[in-house]
Formats: C-alpha cells, sequence, structure tokens
C-alpha cells in the first residue's frame, strides 16, 4: 500500500487492499440501525448482524455476505454519497468522505488493529445477535455510539 494514502489518495482511486484497510475493525457498520422516517435521524442499537463476530468485529463470512444477508450495504467509493449518514461517526470510510482525518486509535495510524479496541470504539463482547431479538424490540436496544 502507499504511505499514508488515506491522506493522498481519493476514494475513488484507491487499491481494492486500500479500500479495505480503511476499516478499522470495529464492528458498528454491522449493528442493526433505526431510523426515523420524519427526521432522519439514525439511532445505533446492540444487536448485530447475524454475521458479526463479537470477539474480533468482523463479518464471519465476509467474502459471501451479500448472498447471505441481501441487504448488507457494501460500501465503495460510488455508494457513499448515499449511505455515509448511515455509517458510525467514527468510520473510517465517513470521515475522509466527510474530509476529515482519522482517529489515533484507527489501526493505519497506530500501526495496531488493537487500538480500536483498547480505546473503547468497538463494539467487542456489547452486541447481542439479531436472532435473539424480534425487530419490534431492537428499539430496546438502543445505544449512544462508542467514541462520539
Amino acid at each position: 500500500m502507499r504511505d499514508r494514502f488515506w491522506d493522498r489518495v481519493p476514494m475513488e482511486r484507491m487499491t481494492p487492499e486500500e479500500w479495505e484497510a480503511l476499516c478499522d475493525g470495529c464492528g458498528k457498520c454491522c449493528l442493526n440501525k433505526l431510523e426515523d422516517e420524519d427526521t432522519g435521524e439514525v439511532a445505533l442499537t446492540r444487536v448485530a448482524c447475524r454475521l458479526l463476530d463479537d470477539q474480533t468485529c468482523r463479518c464471519g463470512q465476509y467474502e459471501i455476505r451479500k448472498q447471505l444477508v441481501p441487504d448488507c450495504i457494501q460500501l465503495t467509493p460510488g455508494t457513499m454519497a448515499e449511505v455515509a449518514y448511515f455509517m458510525p461517526e467514527t468510520c473510517a470510510y465517513r470521515l475522509l468522505h466527510e474530509g476529515k482525518p482519522l482517529a489515533w486509535w484507527h489501526p493505519l495510524i497506530s500501526g495496531d488493529p488493537g487500538t480500536v479496541h483498547e480505546a473503547g470504539i468497538s463494539m467487542r463482547g456489547i452486541t447481542v445477535p439479531e436472532f435473539e431479538v424480534p425487530e419490534e424490540d431492537w428499539e430496546d436496544y438502543i445505544i449512544e455510539e462508542p467514541g462520539t
């Protein structure tokens, strides 16, 4: 990967490897969210996609996730304009899309994939699988986004 590519390379010019490296491994994007139809406000819940590994905060079936969860959002430079508002506030994809810098705990900055967990940003150990919570009860699991 190019040196500090996230500071110098527009998202649409990143290599696939660079694009994937933007993911900080927090697991927040895999949480089910509730959107208020009137205000557009998005609330984060602790209810995780059935594919999220609660300990690694990574998708357990990343390569075939769209086949298993058709509603899974596949981030690309072309989709960022329409989905950035829905992404976690600490998400590197969202931050770069909005012209903001990456946080100190991001693995690309710290050099350590563990800092996202150490900083209390990740969802490690605090999620509940979506198959255990009926959708009508998700609002009981609304949380403030860690790290914001």
